[in-house]
């Protein structure tokens, strides 16, 4: 049991933000349900996004994450012997204020010490889902798919909700895209329009007509 292999820190205050940093509040563990959040993933590909965090400290948290019910192990479908790990319902209950915590943190100044190449856009289409204007994407059913880079991710778009999903769309998708992290950061904010960008040859439509392209990111601009 996880409780017998490591001492189980408690702030003793009986209190429930108290009580959610008692699991929450370790170095990491905030970033391991971000991960989450993007879907399902294997302990290797957690430790590709996290390789400072180290095997021994990913064994710990995710062990601890389980012990509270935050996430559980599950299978992938292309990987049945390989265990993954996906958010409960509870552990669902920390996407919004998740997002919303990342999109507090847009407001902070960006450290020296930062790493500028670490930039992903799946993470940055993951805090939209908390930033969009739902009037875009209203009574929409539609999904798109990204290949930035080496990430390759989809966003769902529900009536009025966004979501931020690794991997490839199991569906078919409105369109598919092709760019580098910058040319996405450029067309969320709305510094290029998504004409421009095509035009440019900033990205390449894999799939889909140019005016599903243009309503995405319509969809996907960012809102303050």
């Amino acid at each position: 049991m996880y409780n017998a292999a490591m001492p189980n820190k408690t702030y003793g205050q009986l209190c429930p933000i108290a009580r959610a940093l008692d699991v929450l509040g370790d170095r990491w563990t905030l970033l391991l349900v971000r991960e989450l959040l993007l879907g399902p993933k294997r302990f290797k590909e957690l430790l590709a996004t996290l390789p400072a965090m180290g095997t021994n400290r990913l064994s710990e948290r995710l062990a601890m994450l389980v012990e509270n019910g935050v996430i559980r192990q599950t299978t992938q479908p292309l990987s049945s012997t390989t265990p993954a790990y996906e958010l409960t319902e509870l552990g669902e209950q920390l996407r919004e204020p998740l997002v919303s915590l990342g999109l507090w943190g847009l407001s902070l100044p960006i450290d020296e010490r930062i790493e500028p190449s670490s930039a992903r856009a799946e993470l940055i289409a993951l805090c939209l889902s908390g930033a969009h204007d739902a009037a875009t994407s209203s009574k929409l059913r539609e999904s798109y798919e990204f290949h930035v880079a080496t990430e390759v991710f989809h966003i769902e778009v529900n009536d009025g909700t966004l979501r931020a999903r690794s991997g490839i769309s199991p569906v078919d998708v409105a369109i598919k895209v092709q760019c580098d992290v910058d040319a996405f950061t450029d067309l969320v904010l709305g510094e290029i329009s998504p004409s421009r960008a095509l035009r440019e040859h900033r990205v390449t439509l894999l799939q889909g007509e140019k005016t599903a392209f243009t309503r995405a990111f319509s969809v996907l601009r960012y809102k303050p």
